[in-house]
């Protein structure tokens, strides 16, 4: 095993790119234009930095194609995954922070904290596996949990289904949700599904309705109460 204490972490810079490859990406390829997206920047620069990840072995990339991690830039990509999702954990139960607050602050603080911190914290907080926003937090050696859960409008009506994780960090959508208490863990009952303008329309266990147009739907993860009934 690495003594992660004589191996210099790469840049902050670095560092948010192999992230946003790994969110955006995964396991397969992702897009310049998606990568660019999802940091707020120029295509060329995210072009640039694709061939110098390439230089550095820590991802894969082929003009026009994208780019994937390759096993180092996984585990790097991973380890700040880790970091940031415990600070967040650690800013929402202790310091007061509200949940639309968390990432941003997190995304200052993870790069400015050791291993040896995070491991401190994870300790603290009871081994978390889940962030405040329902993402899995990867364990100290690399390994992520297999997110099954699928988005909202994918659902059926009369589905009963419980909210996973939400895949929006913007903050007006987290406020709505967490002001309705559309969070992860709360069960809802699906109500209608319209394709016609991509509302869906659910019926919380107090018997209210919410109607989600799109862009809220699309920010709700959820699994299937049935498939715990099963488990």
């Amino acid at each position: 095993m690495n003594d992660l204490t004589t191996i210099r972490p790469p840049s902050a810079s670095v560092g948010d790119y192999l992230k946003a490859i790994w969110e955006v990406g995964g396991l397969d390829v992702a897009s310049t234009k998606e990568v660019a997206e999802r940091l707020s920047i120029s295509s060329a620069s995210v072009s640039n930095m694709f061939v110098r990840l390439r230089e550095m072995g820590l991802a894969h990339y082929e003009r026009y194609q994208g780019a994937s991690l390759t096993e180092a830039g996984r585990e790097e990509a991973l380890r700040l995954l880790r970091r940031h999702r415990l600070i967040e954990t650690f800013l929402l139960e202790h310091l007061g922070y509200s949940w639309r607050e968390v990432h941003q602050e997190a995304e200052r603080l993870e790069h400015a904290v050791s291993d040896g911190f995070t491991e401190r914290l994870a300790e603290f907080l009871g081994h978390p596996d889940r962030d405040p926003h329902g993402d899995p937090i990867p364990t100290a050696d690399g390994t992520l949990e297999t997110d099954n859960s699928f988005p909202l409008a994918a659902a059926t009506g009369g589905q009963r289904v419980r909210i996973s994780r939400v895949g929006n960090e913007d903050a007006s959508t987290l406020d709505y949700l967490g002001e309705h208490e559309l969070v992860p863990g709360r069960v809802l009952t699906v109500r209608e599904v319209r394709a016609v303008d991509e509302v869906v329309a659910v019926e919380d266990e107090d018997g209210e309705t919410h109607y989600l147009g799109g862009p809220l739907a699309a920010a709700l993860f959820v699994r299937s109460t049935s498939n715990e009934d099963d488990s």
